[in-house]
């Protein structure tokens, strides 16, 4: 993708935990915690990279032993995890170093600002609320229950129809496969986020059209 300017692009969309905030301790925190309350081992941080993306309920199921994956013990985990988290979500979660000078930068630029997360709709506004109150957000959109997670379209082509642009007019952020899939898959660039919590070889075999380093390594790709 060369790195001159893109009028024709409007809107920023993003991806939450890996891409806009660093989410990562929290979140193996209190699915540790849980797991630990049901007797079974827990994992390493970093192993949560590979875990988280795709929705609590897949979480729940990556998580646990293979052998202990009934409906039973998911159900028990997810609704652990839903209690645990939602007292424990802004422990040691930030914004990624230059993200808030992104978006102030985009801001300067009259770009749309807009979230798309697997994460649940409610706690994804209070999170961009608490970490992110200070700029102009479009669209803040989490998964619910009438429409499909990531990497599933749905979420990132509502947000283009309730803001009246095109699905090419958006570039998406993102740090997984997922997101790089709902990017092609919408009509929407994808950009890969190297700060989170996938490698670039995850991220190019999944279509993006550029890697970048750092945040404001995006105001070069449009």
């Amino acid at each position: 993708m060369p790195n001159t300017p893109h009028p024709e692009i409007k809107a920023i969309l993003f991806d939450l935990d890996g891409t806009l905030l660093d989410t990562l301790s929290d979140l193996a925190d209190s699915m540790n915690t849980v797991l630990a309350g049901m007797g079974f081992a827990t994992h390493p941080p970093d192993a949560y990279r590979h875990f988280v993306g795709d929705g609590m309920e897949t979480l729940a199921h990556r998580v646990l032993p293979q052998k202990q994956r009934t409906s039973a013990n998911i159900e028990r985990c997810l609704n652990g995890m839903r209690t645990r988290y939602r007292n424990h979500w802004a422990d040691k979660s930030a914004p990624y170093p230059g993200i808030t000078e992104l978006l102030s930068a985009l801001s300067e630029r009259q770009l749309s600002l807009n979230v798309l997360s697997n994460k649940p709709d409610e706690l994804t506004r209070l999170m961009i609320d608490h970490f992110l109150p200070h700029w102009p957000w479009a669209q803040v959109r989490g998964a619910r229950p009438e429409t499909m997670k990531k990497p599933d379209p749905s979420g990132a082509m509502a947000i283009a129809d309730q803001l009246g642009l095109s699905p090419h007019q958006f570039l998406y952020l993102g740090d997984t496969n997922t997101d790089m899939r709902t990017a092609i898959a919408a009509g929407m660039t994808p950009i890969g986020a190297l700060w989170g919590f996938r490698d670039r070889q995850e991220l190019v075999s999944s279509g993006a059209r550029a890697v970048i380093d750092h945040p404001l390594d995006l105001l070069f790709h449009f």
